[in-house]
């Protein structure tokens, strides 16, 4: 039997809000990435433009209807200038361009922009520039400089920047349109509101960006709700995933970013949400039962200025849409990818020693595990072990050197001779590089579980699952093999996500090649 929504559902009454938070949709562009992104297109606009214009001058010389044009626009002393003594346009233009689409609202994310307002703020912003380069020419009096440089380099910025902006923005609404980048978003609260709420969300963001996985009962009701939207031929399910005591459980084990509680009289249950989405780092919104079931006659309900169009308190953990966070990643890639160009030999290497030395052995060990938010995804590292080291682990138990659900041992039976030198440099981890270019793991971060330790976890070891996992991290630089006890182990994780900063992170690294370079690793 399943709980209904029923046909006086209240709807929400609200005039425009008076109060608006900035929102960044999902999917969208840091601003530190558009900005990026700009300097880069300008950039190449002045480098090409550069090249060009002595070529494109000789061809346009030969046009007779264009001769007089040309050489007007071409330096009397017929020479152009160095590239270092001409780069004084380039960081005018720069100046000028950023400026203006700050201005115009450009670094709002380009998915909520529509194609003739990106297209007229990428062509606005390099003619303001060429209006202050030739304001500089007539005010300083400089002496002879290529217009045709000028107005090529002008008419290339137009090009480049409403290019690569109409190309990121037809981009991500095709990932947002195939759900790339949807929020998996649980509900919390009494079945009667619960039945509303997964209307009016639906009715309001497709599933592709909003995909509500289900709900969490308050008084032992495990029925699914069902909802259906005007128009809808079918209704809809909303299954219930458990009590509301199983958020912690349900946080770890399944990737949620969103919580949303409608909470009302007798809700000693929400002290226990806000604790559990605070720990595992979730957005939590809190919804007013008073205020989604209330008539308001002249009061107006002042919401946030997101989709979802609720009346809510929301809770959203620290760096959430952080430029940092952007920064963090485009490192890892650059990193990650540098290392697996320059080290490709030395992998090489590895690769045909380990087959000349245990040619029944592979190469790589496929490492299934769990990472960010739950997310099972499989790494790879250099074979160091025989091939049914997995099916030993238990016989070789009562060996463990660590007090917890990791198992580790020093002189472990089943490493080969050629797995113990590159543990010991830590070689083996060298394929993980693969894992941080495609984004599921980070170069720093706690390291990712075995599902098989995560049954073994207790409440609070998970919550280091709440950040991307890492190669390295604080416990690899505090003694790594000398720590013995799990507990302190995750205790420097949960150090490293309180206290988390890039310089945090360079450090981590830094402090790491000075320990491979020990060798310390067994």
């Amino acid at each position: 039997m399943t709980v209904s929504n029923s046909p006086s559902t209240p709807r929400l009454v609200a005039r425009e809000p008076v109060v608006r938070e900035r929102f960044r949709p999902h999917g969208a562009e840091p601003t530190a990435f558009l900005l990026l992104v700009d300097l880069c297109a300008l950039t190449a606009a002045f480098l090409i433009a550069y090249r060009v214009t002595p070529a494109l001058k000789d061809v346009l010389l030969r046009q007779t209807a264009l001769h007089a044009w040309v050489v007007a626009l071409s330096p009397q002393t017929g020479e152009y200038r160095g590239p270092i003594e001409a780069s004084w346009l380039l960081f005018v233009m720069i100046f000028v361009a950023i400026a203006c689409i700050q201005g115009l609202g450009g670094y709002r994310p380009l998915v909520s922009q529509s194609r003739t307002r990106v297209a007229l703020t990428s062509a606005a912003a390099p003619l303001l520039g060429l209006a202050v380069i030739a304001l500089v020419l007539f005010a300083v009096r400089i002496g002879s400089w290529s217009r045709l440089l000028i107005f090529l380099f002008t008419a290339l910025s137009i090009v480049s920047l409403a290019a690569i902006r109409l190309v990121l923005r037809w981009y991500r609404k095709t990932r947002i349109a195939s759900g790339f980048y949807a929020r998996n978003v649980v509900f919390v609260g009494p079945a009667h509101a619960l039945g509303w709420l997964a209307t009016h969300v639906a009715s309001i963001m497709p599933r592709t960006e909003y995909d509500m996985m289900g709900y969490l009962s308050l008084a032992g009701v495990t029925s699914p709700i069902t909802y259906g939207i005007s128009g809808a031929a079918d209704s809809m399910i909303l299954p219930c995933l458990g009590s509301a005591t199983d958020l912690s459980t349900l946080l770890v084990h399944r990737p949620i970013h969103e919580v949303i509680a409608i909470h009302g009289a007798g809700n000693e249950w929400l002290k226990d949400v806000v604790q559990t989405c605070d720990y595992f780092r979730v957005t939590l919104r809190v919804v007013p039962e008073a205020l989604v079931f209330g008539e308001l006659k002249d009061l107006q309900l002042i919401y946030h200025s997101d989709p979802l169009r609720l009346p809510e308190v929301v809770l959203r953990p620290r760096h959430v849409d952080s430029s940092a966070l952007f920064v963090k990643r485009m490192l890892d890639i650059a990193v990650a990818g540098v290392l697996l160009v320059i080290l490709s030999p030395l992998m090489a290497l590895i690769a045909l020693a380990i087959k000349i030395t245990t040619p029944k052995l592979s190469v790589l060990y496929p490492w299934h595990v769990v990472g960010y938010n739950g997310r099972r995804f499989t790494g790879y590292k250099f074979s160091t072990m025989v091939e049914d080291a997995d099916h030993r682990r238990a016989e070789l138990a009562s060996r463990n050197q660590m007090v917890g659900p990791v198992f580790k041992i020093r002189d472990d039976p089943r490493v080969t001779p050629l797995g113990r030198y590159l543990r010991k440099f830590s070689l083996n981890e060298l394929p993980q590089l693969w894992s941080v270019l495609k984004g599921d793991m980070s170069l720093v971060g706690p390291r990712p579980a075995f599902p098989h330790e995560l049954e073994r976890y207790e409440l609070w070891h998970k919550r280091k699952l709440t950040v991307r996992p890492g190669i390295t991290c604080l416990w690899q630089v505090r003694g790594r093999n000398q720590i013995s006890r799990f507990d302190d182990w995750v205790r420097m994780d949960l150090e490293y996500i309180d206290n988390w900063s890039l310089w945090l992170d360079m450090k981590i690294l830094a402090r790491t090649l000075f320990v491979i370079a020990c060798g310390s690793g067994w």
